[in-house]
């Protein structure tokens, strides 16, 4: 017989059997979250073109005078921006919407009357918006390192560490997000205050090189800042000690606001 235990969690206890993997879960629940997504062009066009369209236009809009005066050229301040591009569009922009719309559709409720937690259920819905965001960030990248010449990057795992906290991070922060969201068409709304401050202060589409000194300080501890100089870092080489130690805890900090968030203001039940 396999042992049974049961979870105290404030609702009604759940009889969880030792043999059901909470990864088993988690796939089942992402499998069928990524069969709706296929469906939702609007979220696809979301996820998979604009991070392309947008880094294409700032392409035909950089200046390299004004780059060549901060020390960077067009390829150290697209490839980053368009791993932001990726991350903000199909990560918490995925993440949003999809919660949101499963809690209006009641999903979000009926799965916690059966034994998946909490955590598994928010993850996931929230994995196949995790997987596209981490190819548009291989693909961007892969491409705009092709298109400029850049080359393997110097420091690779500063890379990795950038993306793996931009993910987790904006998974949070989305969650965070659709928790205080009243609809899937305030969910348009919603979104919109991280997208442009990422977008206007976190070096996305303008380095911080190139503000005054007190803006670029401030900029620096923007949710998304810490991920793009990161990756900047990553193909310039010129990256110091403290300056990842710096990032990589406004990254944290940032992260742990967020799941604290979620812990203390998501619904399951549609906001009314």
């Amino acid at each position: 017989m396999n042992p049974v235990r049961t979870i105290r969690t404030g609702r009604m206890p759940r009889r969880v059997g030792t043999d059901t993997l909470s990864s088993g879960r988690m796939a089942a629940l992402a499998r069928a979250e990524l069969t709706l997504l296929g469906r939702s062009k609007a979220s696809l066009f979301t996820m998979l073109v604009l991070p392309v369209s947008m880094t294409l236009v700032f392409s035909s809009t950089t200046d390299q005078q004004t780059l060549d005066k901060a020390g960077l050229t067009a390829g150290t301040v697209l490839l980053p921006g368009a791993v932001g591009f990726g991350l903000l569009f199909a990560v918490y922009n995925g993440v949003v919407g999809v919660l949101v719309v499963r809690r209006e559709q009641l999903v979000l409720k009926r799965l916690r009357t059966g034994e998946v937690r909490d955590v598994e259920i928010l993850a996931g819905a929230s994995l196949p918006s995790v997987v596209i965001g981490l190819v548009q960030c291989v693909v961007l990248s892969a491409g705009c390192a092709v298109a400029f010449g850049m080359g393997l990057p110097p420091a690779p795992w500063l890379m990795a560490v950038g993306v793996v906290l931009g993910v987790v991070m904006l998974t949070a922060l989305g969650a965070a997000t659709a928790g205080v969201t009243k609809s899937a068409e305030a969910a348009q709304l919603t979104v919109i205050p991280m997208l442009l401050l990422s977008m206007a202060g976190s070096g996305v589409a303008v380095p911080l090189e190139t503000f005054p000194g007190n803006i670029a300080a401030a900029c620096e501890l923007l949710p998304l800042t810490p991920v793009v100089e990161l990756v900047r870092g990553a193909w310039t080489g010129q990256m110091s000690g403290a300056d990842v130690l710096g990032h990589v805890l406004t990254a944290v900090a940032w992260t742990a606001l967020a799941v604290l968030a979620v812990r203390r203001w998501f619904r399951w039940e549609p906001r009314r």
